[in-house]
């Protein structure tokens, strides 16, 4: 099992807020999602994890890989 704790963008009652995987609390609490999405990417480029960003229903929409990736996307071919 992976010890890394992705970083989660999610809505939080003042905007926005990245969370640390397994935690409960918010580590940083911003007005919109670009803002928390910023802070989350340069967390994730020092700590070599994941940002993964979530919509305001909760479902991920996006995420994004600044470590190493066990599975890199690879190209299609057409």
């Amino acid at each position: 099992m992976s010890k890394k704790k992705d970083i989660h963008v999610v809505t939080h009652p003042d905007g926005w807020a990245t969370r640390k995987e397994g935690t409960s609390r918010a580590g940083s609490v911003h007005r919109t999602q670009k803002e928390a999405q910023q802070k989350a990417r340069a967390q994730a480029k020092r700590e070599k994890v994941e940002v993964v960003t979530h919509g305001k229903d909760g479902k991920i929409r996006d995420s994004d890989s600044y470590g190493n990736d066990p599975f890199p996307p690879r190209d299609k071919k057409h």
